[in-house]
Formats: structure tokens, C-alpha cells, sequence
């Protein structure tokens, strides 16, 4: 009995061992580019089309190293790596700032996460969107010219710049010569993304000049 008693025992203590190793299993230690990351197989096997889900099956067709710690070697970058891993964790893309959305899709290409992939080129495309539909910009300058010069500013106005509205204010007595009608021209250019450090609206003057133009 005494005996059979020990076995039972024996029998008993090993059992938490062998549950033990039955958990750690359940974790995978990877090496990417020299940053080690640790994580379950359930986290990166969540798209089973990917090259980390292949990874996790031990796929005799794909190419795997492990360095002296065991831990799987993937020659990427570590900074884009974290965010794909997290990705796969909870479902959002988180990027810092130092990162961009062509790097990660890089990566998420790299891996072939479909459900990756897809997000960051949306999001791409909503950004690209957004910065092609950025209102025109447009600086306005206010020109003072008598009848005899519109012709020859017209003909030299250039690098983008065109008439928005033609004022006349009367004229100015010119010595020997017949009066000269003065005009003032209200001239609009497009900034198109350059920066410009002057005001870009219609100053007061041009908008009332604008403004007498109609009403004549």
C-alpha cells in the first residue's frame, strides 16, 4: 500500500509541471531586426493567409531561422513591427509620429495581413482626398494706371496673375494733352501650396473697389 501510495503522489506532482509547459506554449518569441518581441499564437494567427500565421504552423515551405534564444529571426524593421503586432492585438492602427502610412503598408504587405492592408490604403486614400480638396488660396493686389497704360499692362501681366476688377475713378489732368482717365485694377494670383507670408484675403481696399466696379 505504501508503495502504491508513492506513485500516486509521484503521479500528482508532475501534472502541474506538464500544465506548465502546455501554457508556455502557447507563446512565441520573435527576433525582428534585433528587437525581440513576445507575444501568443492565437495574437499571430489571426489572419491565416499571413506570413506570421504560416510561421506559427511551422510551414516546411517557408524559410524560418531561430537565433541561439529560440526565438524566430525576421529580417524587418522593429519600429513598423510594433504597430502590425498591435494591429493584430486589438484591431487599430496606432502610428507615431516618426512612422508613415506607406511604411506600415509596406510591412502589411511584407506580412500579407489582408485586413491590414486594406485599412492603411483607405486611409491613404482619405488623406490624399482631404489635401487635394484644400480650398484655393488667392492673394489680391490693387494696381493704379491711366487709360493709355491699361493695354500695356495688360499685355505684361504675367506668372499667374489676372484681372478680377477694372475701377474707374475719374480722371487727372495730364499738361497738354486731353484728360486721362485713371483706373484701378484689382488682380488675383492662386497660391497653389507655397506659402506666402502676406494676407491672402481681399484687403478692405479691394473689396470696396470691387464692390464701386459693380455698381457702375
Amino acid at each position: 500500500m505504501a508503495e502504491s501510495h508513492a506513485e500516486i503522489s509521484s503521479h500528482d506532482c508532475r501534472r502541474p509541471l506538464t500544465t506548465f509547459h502546455h501554457r508556455s506554449s502557447k507563446w512565441v518569441r520573435l527576433n525582428v531586426g534585433g528587437t525581440y518581441f513576445l507575444t501568443t499564437r492565437q495574437t499571430l494567427c489571426r489572419d491565416p493567409k499571413s506570413f506570421l500565421f504560416r510561421l506559427c504552423q511551422a510551414d516546411p515551405d517557408l524559410d524560418s531561422d531561430k537565433d541561439e534564444t529560440g526565438a524566430y529571426l525576421i529580417d524587418r524593421d522593429p519600429m513598423y513591427f510594433g504597430p502590425v503586432l498591435n494591429y493584430l492585438r486589438h484591431g487599430k492602427l496606432v502610428l507615431n509620429r516618426n512612422l508613415t502610412e506607406e511604411g506600415a503598408l509596406e510591412e502589411a504587405e511584407f506580412y500579407n495581413i489582408t485586413s491590414l492592408i486594406k485599412l492603411i490604403k483607405d486611409k491613404i486614400s482619405d488623406r490624399d482626398a482631404k489635401t487635394t480638396h484644400t480650398p484655393v488660396k488667392h492673394v489680391y493686389r490693387v494696381l493704379q494706371c491711366q487709360e493709355e497704360e491699361l493695354t500695356q499692362m495688360v499685355s505684361t501681366m504675367s506668372d499667374g496673375w489676372k484681372f478680377e476688377q477694372l475701377v474707374n475713378i475719374g480722371s487727372s489732368y495730364n499738361y497738354g494733352n486731353e484728360d486721362q482717365a485713371e483706373f484701378l485694377c484689382v488682380v488675383s494670383k492662386e497660391l497653389h501650396n507655397q506659402s506666402y507670408t502676406g494676407n491672402n484675403q481681399p484687403s478692405e481696399k479691394a473689396k470696396i473697389l470691387q464692390e464701386r466696379g459693380s455698381r457702375i
